[in-house]
């Protein structure tokens, strides 16, 4: 049995890690109203973007963009891979790349070129292990996503798209659901399809474009994409919060049960060692 000098040592090392990730839990729980209050924000922007580029699949224009082409044989394939800059957040990283690490063996195996862009450290970091071809990535976004930041690196999988470079593109992050559930998902986003978004392919939608079809459907096609992008970051920024902040919860509580077990521990050594003062005192007492 350890002595009471160790066991005391102990406690005090446990209660210190207990007293940081307490405090890293309510760092967390700031940081992830914040980042729920802006996801939420984005959301009814990024659905009503979605169905206006799905609607726009399905319309009668003289114009068609590279972006709503599809491709029949797809020789190459993008993936923007956005993760979290820092740990601590329980499965959220490890579920999404896992779940990317599969897709990239199945195009692997179907002899399909891989284009990676990585958002985040702890992404690019995989990405880099795994050998993957990385065309781009973004590290060091911090607490709030910013736009200009992401374009730059999403362009380049944009422009590979229409250089024919990449036939499709995916984009893999974690859905918030609550905070105690956040999902992993791979959407594709190009070639843009109504089906895609829920819109229905039976009825065919006419728009009146001002000053004219090109410059509308460009932009538009381009503003899809950026939203999409940022609500992914901006959904994934929300999932780390949370998954971090129960994480440090279930960290705070693992070590409580440590101290009270270490504690339950050292009295019993405590009183081991009396005992057995007490019976060399009445030992020799009987000697004598």
């Amino acid at each position: 049995m350890a002595s009471g000098k160790e066991i005391r040592n102990k406690i005090k090392s446990v209660e210190s890690t207990r007293k940081i990730t307490k405090a890293m839990e309510m760092v967390a729980a700031s940081k992830m109203r914040k980042a729920q209050d802006r996801m939420r924000a984005a959301r009814p922007y990024g659905e009503k973007i979605r169905r206006v580029a799905g609607n726009l699949s399905h319309a009668l224009t003289d114009y068609s963009h590279p972006f709503l082409e599809k491709r029949e044989n797809v020789k190459a394939v993008g993936l923007i891979a956005v993760t979290s800059d820092k740990g601590l957040c329980g499965g959220l990283n490890t579920n999404v790349l896992r779940l990317a690490l599969s897709k990239m063996k199945e195009w692997d195996a179907e002899g399909k070129k891989l284009k990676v862009t990585a958002v985040g450290n702890k992404g690019f970091g995989f990405m880099t292990r795994a050998g993957a071809d990385i065309v781009s990535h973004l590290v060091g976004l911090g607490d709030t996503p910013h736009l200009e930041k992401l374009i730059g690196p999403a362009k380049v999988q944009l422009d590979a798209y229409v250089n024919g470079e990449i036939d499709v593109l995916y984009l893999a992050y974690t859905r918030f659901i609550n905070t105690m559930k956040q999902e992993a998902v791979i959407e594709q986003i190009l070639p843009l399809s109504g089906e895609l978004v829920g819109s229905n392919s039976k009825s065919r939608w006419d728009y009146i474009y001002e000053p004219d079809t090109k410059t509308v459907i460009d932009d538009l096609l381009v503003r899809y994409v950026e939203a999409v992008l940022y609500q992914a970051v901006a959904e994934n920024m929300a999932s780390e919060q949370s998954a971090r902040m129960v994480a440090m919860k279930s960290a705070s509580d693992n070590a409580k049960n440590v101290i009270g077990e270490l504690r339950l521990a050292y009295n019993k050594a405590r009183q081991a060692a009396i005992t057995k003062e007490l019976s060399e005192i009445v030992s020799g007492a009987a000697a004598v």
